[in-house]
């Protein structure tokens, strides 16, 4: 196994976030070392043990992270929002004085993403087990978001079939069907005004698992980036 195919994976698969000036740098420093391929006692099976075990670690920080308080509600990338059809729903109820109906929906939706997180890690862990050699070559030769493209093509439509049930459950839990109803309730019984009635469970389903890829992914730069977060022998021969 070569040396520069070995850290070429590395960079295109942990490095999926980073600038692609950086890319051509790292991706030169490889190249200088093609001929040492003796001295790295690498094989293609330990690369795709690198790689798994690297994102293993990105999904048990990145859910653990999304999984607490405020993970979802005080991230500004990924908090959930009403959705665009009933913005003019919190519009006109902001205007009514209701700002607190409004923000106790928001909050609650955030506050089940929060509760539910957890449920969507044995799914990601399952794809990743069965990440082959081809994979990760073809992970190689794909974009610099090939990885987290993986992930999802692998894993979103179960996500989607698992964690809905999930969300239910969580959405119940605290308060947001409650909250959800009163707001559109609330706004369909004014004067004037054609009824909206969005899907609370499939909108929040997909904006969760929209902010767990989006999490994942920081992970996996972290690691990229960052010798510290390389916590195993194995992630710092593969990555070191």
């Amino acid at each position: 196994m070569k040396r520069i195919i070995i850290l070429s994976v590395v960079l295109m698969v942990i490095g999926t976030a980073a600038p692609a000036q950086v890319l051509k740098k790292l991706k030169k420093a490889v190249e200088s070392t093609a001929t040492e391929t003796s001295k790295t006692g690498l094989t293609e099976e330990e690369v795709a043990r690198g790689l798994k075990e690297a994102l293993n670690i990105g999904i048990e920080k990145g859910v653990s992270r999304l999984s607490k308080v405020d993970g979802y509600f005080k991230d500004p990338e990924i908090k959930i929002i009403l959705p665009d059809e009933a913005k003019k729903v919190e519009e006109k109820l902001r205007v009514l004085g209701q700002d607190k109906l409004v923000e106790d929906a928001i909050e609650s939706m955030n506050r089940a993403a929060e509760d539910a997180a957890n449920g969507a890690k044995d799914i990601f862990l399952a794809a990743i087990k069965e990440l082959t050699i081809k994979d990760v070559m073809n992970i190689l030769r794909g974009e610099n978001n090939a990885a987290t493209k993986y992930l999802e093509q692998h894993t979103r439509a179960q996500l989607i079939e698992k964690f809905k049930p999930v969300i239910k459950v969580s959405l119940d839990k605290v308060g947001a069907t409650k909250h959800w109803n009163t707001v559109f309730t609330t706004y369909n019984k004014l004067p004037f005004v054609k009824p909206v009635n969005p899907d609370l469970d499939d909108y929040v389903t997909q904006k969760a698992i929209d902010g767990l890829f989006v999490q994942i992914a920081k992970e996996e730069y972290e690691i990229r980036k960052n010798p510290v977060a390389r916590v195993t022998d194995l992630l710092k021969k593969v990555f070191g």
